[in-house]
């Protein structure tokens, strides 16, 4: 019989806050890439994001059900995104006993580096059936050009 070491999930665990730290230091002078999507305020319960590169935007993607549109706060401060809100309880009354409750409430903040090739003031978001939606429009300059070869003949 092998005896396995638990660990409980949500114990503070400091060393991978050092490594999250490492990694958003290396971010900063990686620039091909886009920036971590953890912030040094976020916490560990958060909602997951994903984040999609399209040619002419970014789409920063949440899922935050049973949130609903009041509790919820986008900002965008010196190319920092922030999304930030609130999961109330349901104060229903439950008979039983509760055995197991890993639904979360409470409030909860996600910061994110943005590329200097997104256009802060054209920013749209959208909240659609539990899933927020943010467009992040790249400036002219960023976006990719289709250039045309002519091919020319020798002698013409």
């Amino acid at each position: 019989m092998a005896i396995i070491r638990w660990k409980k999930n949500d114990m503070y665990d400091p060393w991978s806050e050092l490594s999250r730290l490492q990694t958003e230091i290396n971010d900063l002078f990686d620039i091909d890439r886009f920036p971590t999507t953890s912030g040094l305020f976020d916490r560990p319960v958060s909602p997951a994001i994903d984040v999609i590169e399209n040619p002419d935007n970014y789409k920063v993607i949440s899922e935050l059900p049973g949130i609903e549109l009041k509790d919820i706060d986008v900002s965008i401060t010196s190319n920092v995104l922030t999304i930030k809100g609130e999961k109330k309880e349901d104060k229903e009354e439950k008979k039983g006993k509760y055995y197991r409750k890993e639904s979360l409430s409470g409030g909860f903040q996600r910061t994110l580096s943005l590329p200097t090739s997104v256009e802060s003031e054209k920013v749209q978001a959208e909240l659609k059936n539990g899933i927020l939606t943010i467009t992040l429009p790249k400036k002219e300059e960023a976006k990719p050009k289709q250039i045309t070869v002519n091919i020319m003949e020798e002698g013409r």
